[in-house]
């Protein structure tokens, strides 16, 4: 018998249920501590003119995948806020996402849309004591807008984050009934340089597309060709080479400036392995924009 099955079989459930909830303050109170280290270190940082390394000097996690939490905190330093009302699309169960740390530590409403109902289930469960509502749904480009209205959001928001590693560049396109203000997405740096997508499939599933999981999304010069149709300019990407941040226009003057996809860009794996990995893909169906 684990320790765990152990220490469940002596203690009363009600000692059980204290003792969960002290971990979890203490998480919290770590959490919270961490941030406030990181904004301490990081607001002594002195601002250079060179936009990228400054995105890459403000990085920081705290519930995102790598360095996002930073470069969000940097952003709306700089642009400030509106609303403190966001839309995430592909949470899985919400502890690793974009906009966590904005409602659990800086009092943000969203939406948080997810497709795995397992995910769905405990990201409610994470969230229910927060202003967030969890709404499942396999997003295609026929019911996102539909999917966000029926979450009463519309108009504009701070952020809008995208990461369902499929059809990405397509819902990203119709979205009409929200004006973020900022905008993550996600980009296959698989793709290269070409500004291309994958072919439309409203059920598109990555690994059922093709083994290895290389095709999915588009390429950053397909997502920043978009970006600059809906009125956005591309002002980074996280060091790892995956997210990529679009600042509306008007929110961006004499703060930010457009970076063109080779000036922003990271190949984390370097252009070698890179191209090497496109070469199994290469075949699949792709649209260029």
């Amino acid at each position: 018998m684990n320790k765990k099955k152990i220490i469940k079989a002596i203690l009363p459930s009600g000692i059980l249920k204290i003792y969960r909830d002290f971990k979890l303050f203490d998480f919290k109170i770590k959490m919270i501590e961490e941030q406030i280290k990181n904004n301490w270190l990081l607001d002594r940082i002195p601002e250079i003119d060179n936009q990228k390394e400054m995105m890459r000097r403000k990085e920081f996690k705290i519930y995102s995948q790598t360095g996002e939490d930073g470069i969000i905190d940097y952003i709306f330093k700089k642009i400030g806020v509106i609303n403190k009302t966001f839309i995430e699309i592909g949470i899985e169960e919400g502890k690793e996402c974009n906009t966590a740390n904005l409602s659990l530590n800086f009092g943000w409403k969203g939406v948080l849309i997810e497709a795995n109902p397992d995910y769905v289930k405990k990201a409610k469960e994470y969230y229910k004591n927060k202003p967030v509502k969890v709404v499942q749904s396999f997003v295609t480009a026929e019911n996102i807008n539909d999917t966000i209205k029926n979450s009463n959001i519309k108009g504009e928001i701070d952020l809008l984050s995208i990461d369902i590693d499929g059809n990405d560049y397509w819902v990203w396109n119709v979205i009409n009934v929200i004006k973020p203000r900022v905008v993550i997405i996600e980009y296959n740096s698989i793709l290269g340089k070409d500004p291309i997508t994958i072919k439309y499939k409203p059920q598109f599933e990555r690994f059922k597309e093709h083994i290895n999981g290389f095709y999915y999304g588009a390429s950053l010069s397909a997502l920043n060709k978009l970006g600059e149709s809906k009125g956005y300019i591309l002002v980074g990407c996280n060091s790892y080479g995956f997210n990529a941040f679009f600042v509306r226009k008007e929110e961006a003057q004499n703060i930010f400036h457009k970076l063109s996809p080779e000036e922003a860009d990271y190949l984390p794996d370097g252009e070698k392995i890179t191209k090497k990995s496109f070469e199994k893909i290469k075949h699949m169906e792709f649209e260029r924009v």
